[in-house]
């Protein structure tokens, strides 16, 4: 994808700059049917902690999969910068100095410190009576934002190759449970996450076999910004 230029003729941009992921034929995909709004909701005899603990490691442990199966194709050369459509992350360390880097490089910062805090047994415990922190919220929601970042970017620029391996059944079905995880428990804010609100809507109104209210009247809209890539 080029950065677009002002095309002299007047042409509409190439065909191939509509987001792919928001096909009607793509968004239908799923692994399965399961009503993933009741799977999200705290089980009464759960402690709200111990929920957002496990259900985050897997999150994590599944978005790192998905990412893994498309990361030879993420590289330093195609995603030179950690761009979701006509956005730009940066990541900030722990002096929170800004950097800016490759996607791969982005991704690889995330899966680290993730990987680091879910095994440290002062932030996520699992041995019986061990307290969580008080600071496990803001964590938790620092993680789900990030991680959704990930899963934004997968979408974005790598979802023809998600395609080509017949893996977006799984990465639709991924991105729903996530996205309704972190809204039953407002773990990320909206603002966070409207960059991907065209797909949010498609999928998550749709989401479980009992289609509630489909409301997929955005898939077109939304879908016409271009990927800006700054290449």
């Amino acid at each position: 994808y080029r950065k677009s230029k002002g095309k002299p003729n007047g042409k509409k941009p190439a065909p191939e700059e509509k987001k792919l992921y928001l096909e009607p034929e793509y968004t239908k995909s799923r692994i399965t049917d399961f009503e993933f709004k009741e799977l999200v909701m705290l089980p009464r005899e759960i402690d709200l902690n111990e929920w957002l603990a496990s259900n985050t490691t897997t999150f994590f442990h599944h978005i790192n999969l998905q990412y893994s199966t498309i990361s030879e194709f993420c590289t330093g050369e195609s995603c030179q910068t950690m761009a979701v459509c006509n956005t730009q992350y940066y990541w900030y360390d722990e002096r929170g100095k800004k950097i800016k880097c490759t996607a791969p490089q982005y991704v690889d910062f995330v899966m680290s410190s993730v990987q680091k805090l879910v095994t440290d047994e002062d932030v996520f415990p699992t041995k019986y009576g061990k307290e969580f922190p008080n600071s496990f919220e803001s964590l938790v929601k620092k993680i789900c934002k990030y991680l959704f970042h990930v899963l934004a970017h997968i979408y974005s620029s790598h979802f023809k190759e998600t395609l080509a391996l017949e893996l977006h059944g799984h990465l639709n079905t991924l991105y729903t449970h996530f996205i309704l995880f972190i809204r039953e428990f407002n773990l990320v804010d909206p603002k966070e996450t409207t960059i991907m609100d065209d797909l949010t809507e498609v999928l998550c109104s749709t989401s479980g076999s009992s289609s509630n209210g489909s409301g997929n009247g955005s898939n077109n809209g939304a879908g016409a910004q271009n990927h800006v890539k700054e290449r």
